[in-house]
């Protein structure tokens, strides 16, 4: 014990005789480790993480397959993610494997405590929500079956943990007080455990209400009937396994029930066709899915670029152990004289090698620790990313490092001390005493020097790979950006405005938007301002199936389109261009004739040109029974309407004021000034007409461009962050290495020069050396590129995989830094006084 004291202390010393090594060593194990970490702490929360639930593993979801004809409204996920209501209630009381079935769907309310009012995040859910769950309340108590037992009869609320402690100071005398919800009053049953969020992954409401609350806590949902509609779907549905049961039992139990449900409610079809009923019935299946990490419909969608980000980090940690590694083995080379002395003198091989290690173990610890601290801001910067800049106490995932990644860094912190420790011990491992004692200076044996410019061009190789996906992603990302999404993105300011959400009714829901419309185009600066049921690039999809007169639809032909209602001036404030016909206007209200304006894929697709499309009839919905009803009166561009990356839909504008049942709106205000300066008049303006109003999510347009893009901002900058990390380490390691390999050929070098070789050539043979090294690691690497791209290819957009344009920007980035790094030990060799290397040796 006394002896790895000493060897300790020794090694502390050691290290502090060169402070400067050792900074660059724990601040290279700190980028490194700390990346790794951050990163590793988003996978885990969205890939990895179980729900902080009583015994997550026994929680299974449903999904099902065929075909379905009716409404679908969903946050996430394709229809066969959902279910409607009396099937949520058949499943939960006909089925003989479950403990129990639970039924949530995400929303949001209109919340006044205090006469302060906001829109919060809610999640409507059964009342066996949280005894299912197995969770116990942290105020007060949870909902039971007798809280959700008749529509309407129970205004009752549980509150989110964290909503209660930032709008309620922890009050422990929550439970029975008022809040309004929708200007409905409310009360407070008590407040979810702490940790808890949702049993929807990623997903924070503030507030839990029953399902049969939904038509006051949605009021669009009481148009559709959704809790007595079988052709509704807007339930995801969750259950706990009773004990024993595996998934692929309770899947098998429940094929014969659903089968019969399916049966049941095709008899709800007044019509249908023998290839309809095959679909629907036949084809259909039901599937039981682990739900133990939580039903997340974005997890799809960051599956593959959190795992190429885990792949780049892990890449970026085998690099920092390399060029940890080459920089022991440089320095161990200029330690050959004390560590021979020491053999001389008895020491046991042992000793020394347990000595290095020692020393690795130290740089190791350090490196680990300092990245662990690194760690939560690069996190934090990841979750801020993630959040598209909002607040990051919003954001569904944490910055914080917990035991599970803790023991992540652990882990990998070892691996990586391992990797550079060993290669300096293995190299005294069998010393050649009398050579060492010999030479003036320490050299190394052709071995580690063979080690030395195999790791460089490992990094040289690695870094190319790591440039190669970058340059990818960034290109992805500027082909997005740069593409023509049809409407004006300058000098726009985007807000939600929801009568309904502050306590008006459907029948005044269109008179107070009117209102809100006028009061904010009175405001100094604001040229245009209109509004939409289906906001741009939100991520949102508001489809419904129409026909077309004198068009024959085969039987498998979609006929859903994109069917927003708009208000009056809604493409004069976007700038979406009018190409024939005109704009919706204030006659177009209530009791006038029905009209609508389609976009430029529709109107090709069915008419030919824009202008044959003026004029012509559709009817909502499909059959011969529909009435074709609704005029065509103008044909707009096309426009970027889900995301920046979806192809364009056919699209059919209605207008608002004719709508049977107007709900809430987001609206456009286009401005002379940035339209930041108009944002705090545009919330006064609203408050003043009635302070239960509330102007929800404002941001611009240009903002809103971004935030569909976030992924692949993410992605992108991530990726090119690590890369110039991956250079920047190789540079360092390439400058050490040839710095070491030209100090020790000065005679040779003196040599040369004194037989009338000019500086030119010596440059040249310093750094053809280095460039035959570059060479070998690049053309390793540029089919590894080239195969890996593939892999990726679902990322990417307006570039293929292996573009050559790409991999030939990445290889004159490594050749430049390349070059940049050989050029100062380059310069030196060429300046070596040959009579002073002559008379050294």
């Amino acid at each position: 014990m006394n002896t790895i004291v000493q060897d300790i202390r020794y090694a502390v010393r050691q290290l502090m005789r060169a402070p400067g090594f050792a900074a660059t060593v724990i601040v290279t194990l700190a980028l490194g480790i700390g990346a790794n970490t951050a990163i590793f702490t988003i996978f885990d929360q969205v890939l990895l993480r179980m729900l902080p639930v009583d015994r997550p593993k026994e929680l299974v979801r449903f999904e099902w397959t065929g075909g379905f004809s009716g409404s679908a409204s969903s946050f996430g996920g394709d229809e066969h993610n959902y279910f409607s209501y009396p099937m949520y209630k058949d499943l939960r009381d006909k089925n003989a494997v479950f403990t129990g079935v639970v039924a949530a769907v995400r929303g949001s309310v209109g919340v006044s405590w205090h006469d302060v009012a906001e829109n919060k995040d809610a999640e409507i859910v059964s009342g066996n929500y949280f005894n299912v769950l197995g969770l116990q309340p942290a105020v007060g108590r949870l909902f039971t079956d007798s809280d959700d037992s008749a529509k309407n009869a129970n205004p009752v609320v549980v509150l989110a943990n964290e909503y209660w402690r930032t709008h309620f100071n922890s009050a422990s005398d929550v439970a029975g007080k008022t809040l309004l919800i929708n200007g409905h009053p409310f009360t407070i049953l008590g407040v979810a455990p702490k940790d808890f969020n949702s049993a929807i992954d990623g997903y924070k409401p503030g507030v839990f209400v029953p399902i049969n609350m939904v038509e006051v806590a949605m009021p669009s949902m009481a148009q559709r009937d959704n809790l007595n509609s079988h052709k509704s779907l807007w339930l995801t549905l969750i259950a706990r396994l009773k004990p024993g049961v595996t998934r692929q039992q309770a899947e098998a139990s429940l094929a014969p029930l659903w089968y019969a449900l399916r049966a049941q409610e095709l008899t709800g079809y007044d019509k249908v066709s023998a290839r309809f009923k095959d679909h629907f019935l036949t084809q259909t299946r039901f599937f039981v899915k682990d739900d133990s990490t939580g039903f997340m419909p974005e997890r799809a969608d960051l599956r593959t670029p959190l795992f190429v980000l885990m792949a780049m980090v892990g890449v970026l940690a085998a690099m920092c152990a390399v060029n940890v590694a080459t920089l022991l083995l440089l320095r161990a080379a200029g330690r050959v004289r004390e560590i021979a002395m020491r053999y001389a003198l008895g020491a046991a091989r042992m000793r020394i090698v347990r000595q290095l290690l020692i020393e690795g173990s130290i740089l190791g610890a350090c490196g680990a620790l300092a990245g662990v601290a690194l760690s939560p801001v690069i996190a934090r910067t990841l979750v801020r990313m993630i959040a598209n800049n909002n607040d990051p106490n919003q954001a569904p995932y944490s910055a914080q490092t917990d035991g599970r990644v803790l023991l992540f860094t652990l882990v990998l912190s070892l691996l990586v001390t391992i990797v550079f420790s060993v290669a300096p011990a293995i190299q005294f491992m069998r010393p050649r005493l009398a050579d060492a004692l010999r030479q003036n200076a320490g050299t190394a044996s052709r071995a580690s020097q063979r080690f030395r410019k195999v790791a460089v061009g490992l990094q040289i190789g690695l870094t190319v790979l790591l440039l190669g996906g970058a340059g990818l992603f960034m290109r992805t990302l500027a082909n997005l950006r740069d593409q023509n999404v049809g409407f004006q993105t300058s000098h726009v300011v985007s807000f939600d405005v929801d009568p309904t959400l502050a306590g008006y009714g459907e029948d005044r829901a269109a008179e107070v938007e009117t209102s809100v419309l006028d009061a904010v185009r009175q405001i100094p600066g604001v040229r245009q301002v209109a509004g939409t049921s289906d906001p741009e690039l939100t991520g949102d999809s508001t489809g419904s199936n129409f026909s077309v007169q004198g068009h024959v639809s085969p039987e498998d032909e979609d006929m859903t389109f994109e069917a927003p209602t708009i208000t009056p001036n809604y493409f004069a404030t976007l700038q979406q261009p009018i190409l024939a016909g005109r704009d919706l206007n204030v006659a177009d209200s209530k009791g006038t004739a029905k009209v609508a304006v389609v976009n430029l894929t529709f109107a090709k697709r069915f008419y030919g040109t824009p202008q044959n499309a003026i004029g012509r009839l559709l009817g909502r919905g499909q059959g011969d029974h529909e009435k074709y009803d609704i005029t065509i009166v103008g044909v707009v561009g096309d426009v970027k309407h889900r995301s920046m990356r979806e192809p364009v839909r056919g699209t059919i504008y209605q207008a608002y004021l004719q709508d049977p049942h107007p709900g809430g709106l987001r609206l456009y205000a286009l401005t002379g000034p940035q339209p930041e300066a108009v944002e705090s008049a545009i919330r006064e303006r609203i408050h003043n007409l009635d302070p239960k109003l509330v102007a929800d999510g404002m941001r611009t347009m240009q903002e809103q461009v971004n935030i569909s893009v976030s992924n692949e901002h993410t992605l992108a900058t991530l990726a090119m962050s690590f890369s110039a990390l991956a250079l920047l380490m190789t540079a360092v390691g390439l400058y050490g290495v040839l710095a070491f390999a030209t100090s020790q050929r000065t005679r040779e070098i003196g040599v040369r020069m004194a037989l009338g070789a000019q500086r030119s050539s010596v440059v040249l043979l310093v750094m053809r050396e280095m460039a035959l090294t570059a060479t070998i690691g690049v053309a390793v690497a540029l089919p590894a590129a080239f195969g890996l791209s593939r892999l990726v290819a679902t990322l990417l957009y307006g570039v293929k995989p292996g573009d050559p344009l790409t991999l030939a920007a990445c290889v004159l980035a490594t050749a430049v830094m390349v070059t940049l790094a050989a050029a100062i030990p380059a310069r030196r060799a060429a300046s070596v006084d040959p009579m002073h290397a002559l008379r050294s040796e």
